[in-house]
């Protein structure tokens, strides 16, 4: 594969300047032990401890100076990055931004994508949408607005719409409903250009993972008796096993493990079952495994 470095040998990326990614992205990068602008007016910052440089874009304008090979990596949506057409690829997902991409119209008028066949769609994402109704044989009039779409049916420019959903009340609003499949379910991701490794990845790409881990996991903490030991490791097996240390209390020893945080006050009600004492969970804050 082709690898790509700026002259300088800092690692270029690219991070959203504003939106509903911008500040998870610019957290998760402080987690990770990255500077981070102080000022949203700032446009790039460079970090020479961790020898990369930020560049703070527009969201739907990453993909493209990624996948030109201008900038190393970039923050971005899914979402965006399937509308932009760039020569860019996702290579980790970052649990933030979720959105779901639907179809929806007048109440009752469509059960199913096949019904869109000659019709017009407003979408934000008209690349994302297109590919979606080739692919399904489906022939629709695609027609860009940028921002709200709900209004463009009752404007008559458009017969149905193709735009982000989350608890669906504004749609309803507008007395329109989803219907058909899912076009796209869509987070922030990680993406490179494609076919390349630029310098650099791997370590940020490790940072990063860090912190994802440790925002899915707990450290968990207990004293249990000896003869009760087997039981709870079932419960507790941690990642490559648990530390188990003897307690001046005779019969007793301490434990710690890792475990998922989704569930870990249920686990500790199980463990407190069997017999653990002094059951604690701290929060990770970073990782390497």
């Amino acid at each position: 594969m082709a690898s790509t470095g700026s002259t300088s040998g800092l690692l270029r990326i690219a991070v959203p300047n504003k939106g509903a990614l911008s500040a998870a992205a610019s957290e998760m990068l402080r987690e990770a032990g990255y500077r981070q602008r102080d000022d949203a007016k700032r446009l790039t910052l460079i970090d020479e401890e961790n020898g990369v440089e930020f560049f703070y874009l527009r969201p739907r304008d990453i993909a493209l100076y990624v996948g030109e090979g201008t900038l190393d990596i970039g923050i971005t949506g899914r979402d965006l990055l399937h509308d932009s057409g760039a020569k860019a690829e996702e290579v980790l997902r970052l649990g933030f931004g979720r959105s779901r991409f639907r179809f929806a119209g007048p109440a009752g008028a469509f059960a199913e994508v096949e019904q869109l066949d000659g019709r017009r769609i407003a979408t934000s994402y008209v690349g994302v949408v297109r590919e979606f109704l080739q692919q399904r044989g489906v022939d629709a009039d695609v027609v860009r607005l940028d921002g709200a779409v709900e209004t463009s049916i009752q404007l008559g420019v458009a017969d149905a719409i193709a735009d982000v959903v989350e608890t669906g009340s504004t749609l309803r609003q507008a007395g329109l409903e989803v219907f058909g499949e899912t076009i796209l379910d869509s987070e922030a991701v990680m993406i490179t250009r494609s076919g390349s490794v630029p310098s650099g990845l791997e370590i940020f790409r490790r940072r990063i993972e860090g912190v994802l881990i440790a925002r899915s996991y707990v450290m968990m903490d207990y004293d249990i008796r000896a003869e009760d030991l087997a039981a709870a490791t079932e419960l507790t097996p941690g990642l490559e096993g648990p530390t188990v240390s003897p307690l001046h209390r005779e019969g007793w020893v301490a434990v710690r493990a890792m475990v998922p945080r989704e569930g870990a006050q249920r686990l500790m009600d199980d463990l407190y079952s069997i017999g653990a004492r002094a059951i604690l969970l701290t929060d990770i804050h970073a990782c390497r495994l």
